[in-house]
């Protein structure tokens, strides 16, 4: 007998995808502009609690990868993608892969009534829980050495590199006995900020001195659940990186349409417009990969792992080269402070290192492919 043929591919947003697209864009509108992320990274909280209240509980985003026994949504990766973009569009300060992606896949691994407990916690958007895992951290590496547990689930070591752990209530710790959720003011736990590049996703070191915590699972199970985490992040953060290159293409049309030199709008220069179209045809490939991996994500397609590694090795360099572009077009006011546009290169490079860098899945893309090694 035959096997089953596969889903086919849709590159499409659905009508529901696009109804929830307006939803975020408004918010992020009305609460997140410009202006407002500039301000908020220059103060001592980076993240904007009071918009991801409303983003996470009013609208419900928090709780899309939640199936709705546990409280959530019932939604999947493509809507969740749609989020992302959004999110990317605006370089919003808040936790959402981190929290809303990689944590609630790590706790959906873990199937056991304590992880059940937390996603509905998370679900709710009344709490922010954050992997305790460098952000390097890639699909298909080897996973970090765990933290020592000296017994009844006391644990102690350092992570660094941690994404969002300065706003996170639990973290998710991997301990040579399994997985444990540790809240984040426990006795024994401290968050050491450290200078990012990308001030709207702030990077901590967590340090663990005896730390108390919940076993959510054994080792083997804490591992396989962090690989299908990593999975999801990498292919869902092709998302992100696609509305970094679409806000950086739109902003510098309209720029160039409206900034005159010689008599004539900049954008009427046929250098400017090779440029531009290049520009283009990176953010319309970027489009269709990252909704391939989202796709494949959500449908769990058998070749969703080669899918994921695509989508990052193209979009990574993508929202990086339309970043850049963004800068140099602007001219003079694109390298100030004032203007936004730095905000989208540092997320942009940012990104590029997080959940593995576009050589790594290159490399992920050889394997699947089993091309012999250069």
């Amino acid at each position: 007998m035959s096997s089953p043929a596969a889903a086919p591919l849709d590159l499409l947003y659905s009508e529901t995808e696009e109804e929830l697209r307006t939803a975020v864009r408004s918010l992020l509108a009305a609460r997140c502009d410009s202006a407002a992320v500039l301000a908020r990274i220059e103060g001592a909280e980076p993240h904007d609690p009071e918009l991801w209240r409303v983003l996470a509980a009013g609208i419900g985003t928090a709780g899309l990868l939640v199936p709705e026994k546990l409280g959530g949504q019932g939604a999947g990766h493509r809507e969740a993608a749609v989020v992302l973009e959004e999110l990317g569009r605006a370089a919003a300060p808040v936790p959402y892969l981190t929290s809303a992606v990689l944590a609630t896949e790590i706790l959906l691994g873990c199937e056991s009534a304590e992880s059940a407990d937390l996603l509905r916690e998370l679900a709710a958007g009344s709490r922010v829980c954050v992997p305790a895992l460098p952000l390097t951290l890639a699909p298909g590496a080897p996973l970090p050495a765990p933290v020592r547990d000296s017994g009844a689930g006391s644990l102690s070591g350092s992570v660094g590199s941690v994404a969002d752990a300065v706003c996170a209530d639990v973290l998710l710790v991997l301990a040579d006995t399994g997985l444990y959720a540790v809240p984040a003011d426990a006795a024994g736990v401290s968050r050491t900020p450290l200078v990012a590049l990308d001030l709207t996703r702030p990077l901590a070191t967590v340090h663990l001195d005896g730390a108390a915590g919940t076993r959510l699972a054994d080792p083997a199970t804490a591992r396989a659940a962090i690989a299908g985490a990593l999975l999801s992040g990498a292919g869902l953060l092709a998302s992100e990186q696609l509305g970094i290159a679409e806000w950086c293409l739109t902003e510098t049309v309209a720029y160039l349409r409206t900034r005159h030199q010689f008599n004539r709008p900049l954008g009427s220069f046929q250098a400017i417009k090779h440029r531009l179209a290049r520009l283009w045809l990176d953010v319309a490939s970027a489009r269709a990969a990252a909704r391939a991996a989202a796709d494949a994500l959500a449908t769990g397609a058998a070749d969703a792992p080669l899918t994921v590694a695509v989508a990052q090795a193209y979009c990574s360099g993508v929202a990086v080269r339309a970043a850049e572009e963004c800068v140099q077009l602007h001219g003079g006011i694109g390298m100030t402070w004032e203007h936004p546009a730095h905000l989208y290169l540092k997320r942009a490079k940012a990104d590029s290192l997080a959940l593995g860098t576009a050589g790594h899945h290159r490399g992920l893309v050889a394997d699947f492919a089993e091309l012999p090694a250069p």
